[in-house]
């Protein structure tokens, strides 16, 4: 009888849900965090207690990658639907000025469905601090929202204790604007910032539209250089108590030219010092960023929302943080292009994901998730059978270009593999994932491994020659198609 009675109220509820109105999505990124710094992934020190607890409610995907690791190329791919290789969109752009009018952005499909879209700050490209510190649009694209809102901020000159720790060798310069390190402990609370002040419009959309089906855009710009937060956020993070990553003799010597990244220990002249301190002010802006996306996650959940809102969290790319003595992001390097991506959907167990994905694959998810068409010619992968099946492989590797298009990542389970020009030309690298995950050995050049650099080289082709079709209706069926692995 009481098996009867649990099938009688199971369809009870499936008429109910089937009767609610269209899911929302509530989509929150956040700017260069990469997956080494939130505690929910493997970082010890970060806390990230607001991410966690969504990680603890929805599927936490482990191996999730940018398709270009610089802000504006990545935001283009997944907001469009392409491979940044496909649509050649490699600089500070929205992406609609080379897939034209009639294509969709994820956003617009929405809606174009009925839905209230909306973004606040940063979604797609703004400059960093100049936009910020303005309150201007960026590269955004108006037929993406019904409405849009910035967040102004005053950035590196916001009022507090400030230190440039990135080309200042003799500590002389106290604040510096720009795309640099400089940290400001700031005074006053979290409205003070772009991102206090995110956060309290998205929570008053949440409340002014949660009788209608909404797609709210939420972006943060922390923990973006420059590294500012209340100074509070900085308590937990003493200096002094941040252990670098190791330092290995020579580590340089088998990376080719173009693989040492833009910004180094070396020509940013930070001592071990400015180091440290540029990690702790790292965590306490991404510290300062996750306190955000809690308020936002309790204002939903106080307007009774929690059960019929998808919830997204991301990053654009990663971001180095002394590795290989490397800083910030562009390289195709793992700290750099892995990314955090949570996804929340109501109904369903929290879970883990093994599978190789991509940012590109959060439009057609969502999408059909909400029940709507999406254009077939996008280039993503839905993950919808991986929130009911964790284990299920979407990908088998991931794919990554940066420096214009001209260097590229394919990365399995085994291998890292980076490659310099078409023609390798420049240097390629290879990694073992399992025995070197920390990538200090490129065994590219070495004879035992040839079989497996060309095999990537012939995947390589392959990949660009799908990404790359003129005829874009194509590409849904080639990347579809059945998957070839690489041992």
């Amino acid at each position: 009888m009481k098996k009867y009675t649990l099938l009688i109220l199971g369809f009870a509820w499936l008429a109910t849900f089937s009767q609610q109105k269209k899911p929302n999505v509530l989509f929150i990124i956040s700017d260069d965090l990469t997956a080494t710094a939130v505690s929910s992934y493997e970082n010890k020190v970060c806390q990230t207690p607001n991410i966690d607890k969504l990680a603890s409610e929805g599927v936490l995907y482990t191996k999730a990658y940018t398709q270009y690791p610089v802000c504006g190329p990545s935001r283009a791919s997944f907001m469009s639907g392409y491979y940044p290789s496909a649509t050649e969109t490699y600089g500070y752009v929205s992406g609609r000025e080379k897939i034209g009018p009639n294509r969709k952005t994820w956003s617009q499909l929405f809606k174009d469905n009925g839905y209230y879209t909306a973004r606040v700050s940063k979604i797609y490209h703004m400059g960093v601090p100049i936009d910020i510190e303005l309150g201007s649009d960026g590269k955004d694209d108006p037929a993406s929202w019904t409405e849009k809102f910035n967040s102004q901020g005053d950035e590196w000159q916001t009022k507090g204790e400030a230190e440039l720790v990135q080309g200042n060798p003799d500590g002389t310069i106290e604040r510096k604007g720009g795309n640099v390190m400089t940290i400001v402990k700031a005074d006053g609370d979290d409205l003070v910032h772009s991102d206090g002040k995110t956060t309290e419009k998205a929570s008053q959309l949440i409340r002014e539209h949660k009788d209608e089906p909404f797609f709210l855009a939420v972006g943060f710009v922390r923990p973006h250089v420059p590294f500012v937060a209340p100074k509070s956020y900085f308590d937990p993070y003493d200096h002094h108590q941040i252990n670098l990553p190791k330092k290995v003799d020579g580590d340089w010597d088998d990376i080719p030219k173009r693989g040492i990244n833009y910004v180094t220990s070396v020509n940013g002249k930070m001592s071990i010092e400015q180091q440290k301190k540029a990690v702790a002010a790292y965590y306490a802006s991404v510290s300062f960023m996750d306190a955000q996306v809690g308020k936002v996650l309790k204002t939903l959940k106080e307007e009774g929302l929690e059960d019929n809102t998808i919830v997204i969290f991301t990053s654009d790319h990663g971001f180095h943080l002394g590795e290989h003595d490397f800083w910030m992001k562009v390289s195709l390097h793992e700290e750099s292009v892995r990314v955090p991506m949570i996804i929340k959907v109501p109904g369903k167990e929290p879970a883990v994901c093994n599978s190789f994905v991509e940012l590109l694959d959060l439009y057609p998810t969502i999408s059909e998730l909400a029940g709507l068409e999406y254009p077939e010619e996008i280039q993503g992968k839905s993950l919808v059978k991986t929130l009911d099946k964790p284990k299920h492989e979407v990908r088998d590797m991931a794919f990554s270009v940066t420096q214009g298009g001209k260097t590229f990542l394919l990365r399995n389970k085994k291998w890292a593999y980076i490659q310099y020009n078409e023609d390798a030309s420049a240097g390629i690298e290879l990694f073992d994932m399992e025995k070197d995950p920390k990538q200090y050995m490129n065994l590219a050049m070495l004879p035992e491994y040839q079989k497996t650099v060309q095999k990537f080289q012939k995947k390589l082709k392959k990949k660009l020659q799908e990404v790359r079709t003129n005829d874009l209706e194509k590409t849904y069926k080639i990347n579809n198609s059945k998957k070839a692995s690489i041992d």
